[in-house]
């Protein structure tokens, strides 16, 4: 057979090629430690892949969202922890006020520490979360979220909860409105308050109850005394439903003795005087900065006579009940934000594992075989110098050689 010599440079270089391309390829698996380099390598391995990884990425954005809601539920975290311990200092000063050998002066000095507690609660309750905004102001994280009013604090932000996606199927809130920490405080026990008028001239002190029935119907009552000219003197009251006008009939007065209404229960101590009222109503929302403004304005009135000491002693019992409740509703959400810290940990654990799960598949779709590939490397290479050679030889082939 006749072979041109075109037609054998042309094939050689052709398989020479062939050969380098394929040592190459085998070069850039070792290098990659990768099987599959392009998809015409394994198109079902190539499109399985892309998919995991997709996963993959998803699975380590979710990580790093987890990070994000981590840090800002320890901000949130360390400033109700700050909001409690203020709870408490002011529990505290209300104890201290109640004692009846205090004078007027040592009451202006607890009033003018609680002015000061009540600026720290101010600064808590502002609480920056170190990005440019603020922890309690809702959807409106560049408002202040309060700023001091007459009456206490007025609230700027909304009752939005920020909230970031922390794996496929879990939102974790970032923090809680303002509203619903230092706001949202049930008045009294927390199902009714009871309440002296400011008018009182007596010195009869009501206390704040129990509920002896949680399923009878709460409505507002007033108690209305009225004393005798009799000798000695006998001491009534009534009863008026405040929603339907209705007074109910005279009763005798007995100072300590239980006084139960529509599953309420409460006693009333000390001398009531003719036309001291008290109130019974289901409890409302007030705000914790209320309570203390009123608390230190309480501090300051005069408290002359028994009536004025039994004024303060009502005011009292009514703010100590009231920052009670503020103290269990910041110790209810700060208990919420350890749950929620607590299930980030769990999601990372399980993030983790599925980052182990994705790694394995992504190794079996692409992974190489590195003994394998070894081999097949050393035996391209010594077929390529092998080809190589022969090519030479060929190449060098020539009758003018023997002429």
């Amino acid at each position: 057979m006749r072979v041109s010599t075109l037609n054998l440079y042309n094939t050689s270089s052709s398989q020479l090629n062939n050969l380098q391309s394929a040592l190459a390829r085998t070069q850039m698996q070792l290098s990659t430690n990768r099987r599959v380099l392009t998809p015409a390598d394994d198109p079902v391995a190539s499109a399985r892949a892309l998919e995991v990884s997709q996963s993959q990425g998803r699975n380590e954005q979710f990580a790093t969202n987890r990070n994000s809601a981590n840090s800002s539920l320890s901000a949130v975290e360390g400033a109700l922890q700050n909001a409690g311990e203020l709870m408490q200092e002011f529990q505290r000063i209300v104890v201290d006020a109640g004692n009846g050998t205090m004078l007027p002066s040592d009451r202006e000095a607890l009033a003018v520490e609680l002015e000061g507690r009540l600026q720290d609660l101010f600064a808590v309750a502002n609480t920056s979360d170190g990005n440019g905004g603020y922890l309690f102001s809702g959807y409106k994280t560049t408002t202040v979220p309060y700023t001091s009013a007459p009456d206490g604090a007025t609230y700027q932000g909304d009752q939005g909860v920020r909230q970031l996606q922390v794996s496929d199927s879990r939102k974790i809130p970032l923090s809680a409105s303002g509203s619903a920490v230092f706001d949202a405080i049930p008045t009294g026990n927390g199902v009714f308050q009871t309440k002296a008028y400011a008018k009182n001239t007596g010195a009869a002190i009501i206390s704040t109850g129990s509920v002896t029935d949680r399923n009878a119907p709460l409505k507002p009552y007033e108690l209305t005394f009225n004393v005798s000219d009799a000798t000695p003197p006998v001491t009534t009251y009534t009863v008026t439903d405040k929603t339907t006008g209705l007074v109910g009939p005279a009763q005798p007065y007995e100072a300590g003795k239980a006084i139960a209404i529509d599953g309420m229960s409460f006693d009333i101590k000390g001398e009531p005087a003719s036309g001291d009222k008290f109130s019974v109503a289901p409890s409302t929302k007030e705000s914790v900065f209320t309570t203390v403004t009123n608390l230190i304005a309480d501090l300051r009135k005069p408290t002359d006579g028994s009536s004025g000491k039994a004024a303060l002693t009502n005011s009292l019992n009514t703010a100590l009940n009231n920052l009670q409740q503020g103290h269990s509703n910041v110790l209810t959400v700060q208990a919420s934000v350890g749950a929620h810290m607590k299930e980030l940990d769990y999601l990372d654990s399980a993030g983790d594992d599925l980052a182990v799960q994705y790694s394995a598949t992504m190794d079996d779709l692409q992974g190489l075989d590195m003994v394998k590939a070894i081999s097949d490397f050393s035996q391209q290479q010594m077929t390529l110098q092998a080809a190589q050679m022969s090519f030479k030889t060929m190449s060098g082939l020539s009758l003018f050689n023997y002429l």
